[in-house]
């Protein structure tokens, strides 16, 4: 056991205890976790700093408003609804169509094929709004939310669902990456709990390295069967770049910052995370702790965000040479 923890350690492995005592809770004030572990805030706050993300239709907050869900969509449909407090992809519904009867009856398609009538959907956000899938089990608030489209660069490399790139950012520098894929034991939804790839990015290039699923290391997609080794995200610096804005946005110094690669939008902020999971070492098959102590050797965050994440690759260019 001894021998096992000195290996960890030589990899630069970063534990939970760790991370709770060294890194979220010395540098991640409490008072600021409300603007990321709900959804809706979190969507006020980068609308004010301009940051994109997803149109987000309404919101709702009383059982009294769920019957008129419906007529907050604007005629869109397609659309995801999805609980202000939740948090792992739990209660997330994508629904990719919706039809509708000249007598006015309403089914909608879920993401995979599966249909659901009006009443199914009031059932779903009730249960949100009772607190179903909230973090803390209290009452919640459903959003109802713009449904991204799939970039082309995912194509043949994800089942279903929309990726998501997860950065790990830490005093407003970016330090560690990985790709999220979803597949069908993960239901399309990019969470590695429930079956989803987590694929490493060398934080360099964006090129997409090993792949993990449910902690075991794979080569390619076991829906698609498409490897992914070597290919090369596109936006690579304007991602990292607009995760490293987050740590302004947000007063968070240790946090995870999930980006989207929309078809038509490119980069879009989909949420930020004061707690993020360890996953992303087993993905890039590298420990967290040795990006993180050449951040605290820098000292220096008053920079740009352009400038921190430029600061941190030449950095680790340096010692790659």
């Amino acid at each position: 056991m001894i021998s096992m923890f000195r290996k960890y350690k030589e990899f630069g492995i970063l534990g939970i205890n760790q991370r709770v005592g060294e890194f979220i809770l010395p540098k991640n004030p409490r008072k600021y976790f409300p603007l990321v572990d709900d959804k809706w805030k979190t969507f006020e706050l980068a609308k004010f700093h301009s940051l994109p993300m997803p149109k987000h239709f309404g919101k709702i907050d009383a059982f009294g408003e769920v019957k008129d869900f419906y007529s907050l969509l604007d005629g869109n449909k397609n659309f995801v609804i999805k609980p202000a407090n939740g948090g792992m992809g739990n209660g997330i519904l994508v629904i990719q169509n919706t039809y509708e009867t000249s007598s006015g009856i309403r089914t909608f398609e879920k993401s995979g094929g599966k249909f659901l009538s009006e009443k199914d959907l009031r059932h779903h956000i009730s249960g949100i709004l009772s607190g179903l899938y909230s973090l803390d089990g209290n009452s919640d608030t459903a959003i109802l939310q713009e449904k991204l489209g799939l970039h082309p660069f995912f194509q043949n490399i994800s089942f279903q669902g929309i990726p998501d790139i997860r950065v790990i950012v830490y005093l407003g520098y970016p330090v560690m990456a990985m790709l999220r894929l979803p597949t069908k034991d993960s239901g399309g939804r990019a969470n590695l709990h429930q079956g989803a790839i987590g694929v490493g990015v060398d934080l360099l290039t964006g090129t997409l390295s090993s792949a993990v699923q449910y902690d075991k290391r794979i080569w390619k997609h076991p829906d698609t069967h498409v490897e992914f080794d070597g290919l090369v995200l596109p936006f690579w610096k304007q991602i990292l770049v607009m995760a490293a804005q987050c740590f302004e946005i947000s007063n968070l110094g240790y946090l995870g910052v999930d980006i989207v690669l929309d078809e038509k939008k490119g980069p879009v902020l989909l949420e930020m995370n004061a707690r993020p999971g360890l996953g992303i070492q087993i993905a890039n098959r590298m420990g967290l702790l040795p990006r993180l102590k050449l951040v605290d050797q820098m000292q220096n965050w008053k920079l740009s965000p352009e400038d921190r994440t430029e600061r941190v690759l030449d950095l680790l260019k340096q010692r790659l040479a």
